[in-house]
């Protein structure tokens, strides 16, 4: 079967694309703009991809269209394809339809941590020999590569609540139909198309329905928005996961870590009162042990024991973009962070000081999501990077509200850049020995993180010179 994929490069679909290809199937696809990292992970597949929507590439038609939820109506390719009839259906559904029928889906859904607990899951079931299947939205280095389609029933899925296409407004997760379910957490966020919490707590009821009874659900014991939606009616059985001990003296969750170091990068895990095995590994944060604890819960339920799972997270080597370091110049670390949410802004800041006591941190900071974009979470911007020494935000173009009043009412030191020349200056000038640099953006940032190292040595070749 030929199938072509319009909206190839984002990193669901360019994965659906790997996924489709291994089961046989002729692939190409299309996007605005042809863009690594995933342009290159397809052309060196061997899918050819088309850059821009001309309805040329529909002909001579495909067997069937996989349409992203970038195109909406309007768009010539999509226009076409309407027009002709040609059988077309969203990534969620053709994944469903394709892949997942006869799966053990183990998903993984919520506001924060998705592409980071997912990649610890799937390691997890590697780890114990179960060759899983996966699709991450993002690039895990245990891994190869974002999406495979293993050799066993077991498929782990990262479950976002992003709508499916322009036909099929409900979340891409309600296609996955888990026997496992992990709910991180849940907040406010996607702007651009939920009008606020009910509407998504909405579509992660619909979630839960899809749930069986034969399964399991895994969230936080004190999470109000999730509890909320459980309220609305739940079929499956839950376990809870939380820090030990539990607060003012109430009885724990089922699953809990006790934390061994004050960065999170030593704890316990504890079932049901208790000790279950110990991790030490190279995350750091509260919020990394919640994601470690929720991944160590899923595989029980699958049949890997915790003390397997526990000595499989002291090989997790992390996400790209996720409080990844890239480089360090002279006592200086630069880090490229995915974080796009005053939460995740500020788990990251406060798992970063924890490990590095009174080092210097410095956030470079991208508003970059529609939501951020939109202004809504402007009020707890500020307070989110408490952590940090300084912070330099970066205004982004296009962006519906100005971050002045941000940057006044900052509880710590903190400057605004209209052009990166002036925000890697900034950078420089507030960097020495023993800074750790955080740029924090969901998008490439103008290619900050390069230029911050390549200044960096430059400054500090010219000072050895002199010297």
């Amino acid at each position: 079967m030929h199938i072509h994929i319009l909206g190839i490069c984002g990193t669901f679909m360019g994965s659906l694309a790997q996924l489709a290809q291994a089961l046989g199937h002729r692939v190409t696809g299309a996007d605005a703009n042809v863009y690594p990292p995933m342009s290159t992970q397809l052309q060196a597949a061997g899918i050819a991809l088309t850059e821009g929507y001309d309805p040329q590439q529909l002909q001579p038609a495909p067997d069937l269209v996989v349409v992203g939820n970038v195109l909406s109506r309007g768009n010539p390719a999509l226009e076409y394809l309407l027009d002709t009839g040609i059988p077309y259906t969203s990534g969620p559904q053709w994944l469903r339809d394709h892949l997942l029928r006869d799966k053990w889906v183990l998903a993984v859904a919520g506001t924060h941590g998705k592409t980071t607990t997912s990649s610890m899951l799937a390691w997890i079931l590697e780890y114990a020999g179960m060759a899983p299947g996966y699709l991450i939205g993002g690039v895990p280095n245990n891994f190869p590569q974002s999406a495979r389609l293993g050799e066993s029933a077991f498929f782990v899925v990262e479950a976002d609540e992003y709508d499916s296409a322009f036909f099929d407004k409900r979340s891409k997760f309600v296609h996955y139909q888990p026997r496992t379910l992990v709910i991180n957490n849940l907040e406010f966020d996607h702007a651009d198309i939920f009008p606020d919490l009910a509407a998504i707590q909405r579509q992660f009821h619909h979630l839960v329905r899809t749930v069986p009874g034969n399964g399991l659900i895994l969230s936080p014991a004190a999470d109000p928005a999730i509890a909320a939606v459980f309220e609305q009616g739940c079929w499956t059985p839950r376990q809870y996961l939380g820090l030990a001990p539990a607060p003012d003296g109430a009885a724990g969750p089922q699953w809990q870590a006790r934390l061994g170091s004050p960065d999170g990068s030593r704890f316990t895990v504890l079932f049901e009162g208790r000790e279950a095995g110990s991790v030490t590994w190279g995350q750091t944060g509260e919020h990394s042990v919640m994601n470690g604890l929720a991944a160590i819960a899923a595989a029980r339920h699958v049949g890997v024991t915790p003390a397997l799972a526990t000595a499989a997270l002291g090989e997790f080597a992390g996400v790209k973009r996720r409080m990844e370091c890239l480089g360090e110049v002279a006592g200086v670390r630069v880090y490229d962070d995915f974080a796009h949410h005053p939460t995740a802004i500020r788990t990251t800041l406060a798992g970063l000081r924890a490990k590095v006591g009174a080092d210097k941190i410095l956030a470079l900071i991208e508003p970059r999501s529609n939501t951020m974009r939109l202004g809504l979470h402007k009020s707890q911007l500020g307070q989110a990077c408490s952590d940090a020494d300084d912070v330099l935000w970066y205004q982004p173009r296009g962006a519906d509200w100005g971050l002045n009043e941000v940057v006044n009412h900052s509880p710590v030191p903190a400057k605004l850049a209209t052009d990166l020349d002036t925000l890697v200056a900034d950078a420089l000038a507030l960097s020495g020995p023993g800074t750790h640099i955080v740029v924090m953006s969901n998008g490439g940032f103008g290619g900050v993180h390069r230029l911050l190292l390549e200044r960096l040595a430059q400054v500090n070749g010219r000072k050895g010179a002199a010297g």
